[in-house]
């Protein structure tokens, strides 16, 4: 595997053809050429290729690929042949609803511990998860070997929050809370920016019309 070439942008291509793979399997269609994936998913056929390529030689020509060996074999890329346990920090509005979402989740990603610092939250459950007080963070983590955080806290907490979730030993996060955290090298974050999304997408309201502006 050449991981050195690898684009973040590769990876997270991955999770979007594992979807629609699955969604093959339970419709028993036995292989899928790289053409109708992208047709189905609207990318470049040569691009799917290119991208699969970097793992390894799946595809057969003529024939193209096993439906359910490509789905095994991208949840070993993805790591989701194992248990990755999944800590959340914030149990407000949408932090329950990440949690109990965590109930249809079919792969091996599961949201196992909550954690809030409101009193009022603290010992109520979230789809059978009992929420714990922020002090018991770094403890759970240890304990019960987690090892992705996800943070939906507000903006002023967040980075006390990453920085717990370092010392407890999480090797990713994603972020909900809409600002930007430093964390030592090696610790893997992504960004989840709802408002940032909402409003890049008004831009695309113009009808197609030039924006102008009145600065010269």
């Amino acid at each position: 595997m050449k991981a050195e070439k690898i684009s973040d942008a590769v990876v997270r291509r991955l999770p979007v053809y594992l979807r629609f793979l699955n969604e093959l399997s339970l419709r028993e269609v036995p292989t899928v050429s790289s053409q109708e994936l992208g047709q189905k998913l609207d990318l470049n056929p040569a691009q799917i290729r290119k991208d699969l390529a970097y793992f390894g030689d799946f595809g057969r020509k003529g024939i193209g690929y096993d439906v359910s060996y490509l789905i095994e074999k991208i949840r070993q890329i993805l790591n989701l042949d194992q248990q990755i346990n999944v800590a959340l920090v914030g149990a407000g509005n949408l932090g329950q609803a990440l949690s109990n979402y965590n109930a249809y989740l079919k792969d091996n990603m599961k949201i196992v511990a909550v954690f809030d610092a409101a009193p009022s939250k603290i010992g109520t459950k979230i789809n059978n998860i009992t929420v714990q007080p922020i002090d018991e963070l770094v403890e759970t983590v240890k304990a019960m070997n987690i090892r992705i955080g996800i943070i939906t806290v507000p903006d002023f907490e967040a980075q006390r929050v990453a920085d717990q979730l370092v010392a407890a030993g999480i090797g990713a996060i994603l972020n909900f809370a809409p600002t930007i955290l430093k964390v030592p090298p090696g610790i893997r974050i992504h960004a989840a920016d709802f408002t940032t999304d909402l409003l890049s997408l008004a831009y695309y309201l113009n009808d197609g019309k030039e924006l102008t502006s009145n600065e010269s």
